[in-house]
């Protein structure tokens, strides 16, 4: 896990946006979220640059409060943070079936948290899939600092159009990811083709669930605080990330939203209400911390312009989260496993 300190927080802030651009990309940043008046075509049509501002502004606070590995977890009584997470990434590693030597694609990978972690486990080669130079950057320094530098790599691409010939891949995953796509059936065909036929895709999607209803006005504020504080275009249901896939061209093996089952709730690092020492950064003392210091740092011109906000922004998705999942209406672990059919060979 990393082991980020205030200052790498704050010199980390706005990723490769120059320093003094900071404030104006968070200003473009919120403009294409429906919280701050902004329109859902529009967020489609330029999600390349919505979501790397996002991760630019944003990944060294989720390095900070959440470690290597940005996704949430089903988790048992007992269980910490940090090992429900490596667990929630054995199964998919499980549930792909893999096998040592293997060539694994890891789409859109982060700061290669989970990539690391599958390759270990598995003993597998897994290619990070990643369109956030700055995140690539901090990834390939950690792949050296534990010696997976040579045997596991990040390309810089969009997931719409990968860079990879047909059929190139034993297995496919994405961790919530593909959530950021404009266009999920584009997204699956995109993986679908470079998949090798009879192989698998496992995934776990960032959903709307069947609750949900877009006609009650706090349910789409909620939906809309989350789509501003984790740079989505829209949230889709878990139904239209099935058909999606089926109409890429997978065969379902099964699907299921992880979270029905989790013993302790995924969002508790993320409830107010809840106090753990383990994961103080994200709790309300934590956070209140973590404000005074970003607002500190800014002021003393450490931290750019603009810090304070991604962090508002930030606190805002996390009420949004607390409040989908207590409404049962927003999951972050759909998880589908699906088959590239082995009579396929484009």
């Amino acid at each position: 896990m990393s082991k980020q300190g205030a200052f790498d927080l704050a010199s980390g802030v706005g990723g490769k946006i120059d320093k003094d651009e900071v404030l104006s990309a968070v200003d473009k940043y919120e403009k294409y979220h429906g919280y701050y008046g902004g329109e859902e075509e529009e967020r489609k049509n330029n999600y390349t640059d919505m979501v790397n501002k996002y991760y630019d502004l944003c990944t060294s606070f989720y390095e900070y409060g959440w470690g290597e590995s940005f996704h949430f977890a089903p988790r048992w009584q007992g269980e910490s943070l940090q090992e429900s997470i490596k667990r929630h990434e054995h199964f998919l590693a499980l549930q792909l079936g893999l096998k040592p030597g293997q060539k694994v694609l890891d789409v859109g990978c982060g700061i290669g948290g989970p990539l690391r972690e599958i390759a270990r486990f598995s003993s597998t080669s897994v290619t990070g899939l990643n369109n956030n130079e700055y995140q690539i950057s901090r990834g390939q320094v950690l792949n050296r600092k534990v010696g997976l530098d040579q045997s596991c790599n990040f390309v810089k691409g969009d997931f719409m159009k990968m860079p990879f010939p047909d059929n190139s891949f034993d297995a496919v995953y994405a961790i919530e990811a593909t959530c950021h796509a404009p266009d999920p059936v584009g997204c699956y065909k995109e993986i679908y083709r470079v998949l090798k036929p009879g192989q698998c895709f496992a995934v776990y999607e960032w959903c709307m669930t069947d609750a949900y209803n877009p006609n009650n006005e706090e349910q789409k504020r909620i939906k809309a605080e989350i789509e501003l504080g984790n740079g989505l275009p829209e949230i889709r249901s878990t139904q239209q990330c099935l058909e999606a896939a089926k109409k890429a061209g997978f065969e379902v093996v099964w699907d299921k939203d992880l979270a029905e089952d989790s013993p302790v709730s995924w969002y508790l690092p993320l409830d107010t209400s809840h106090f753990s020492l383990s994961s103080f950064r994200l709790t309300a003392v934590g956070r209140l911390f973590t404000r005074n210091l970003v607002s500190a740092l800014e002021y003393v011109g450490l931290a750019p312009k603009g810090s304070q906000r991604v962090q508002a922004f930030l606190e805002k998705a996390a009420e949004g989260l607390v409040g989908g999942a207590k409404k049962g209406i927003f999951t972050p672990m759909y998880f589908f496993l699906v088959r590239k059919p082995i009579s396929d060979s484009q």
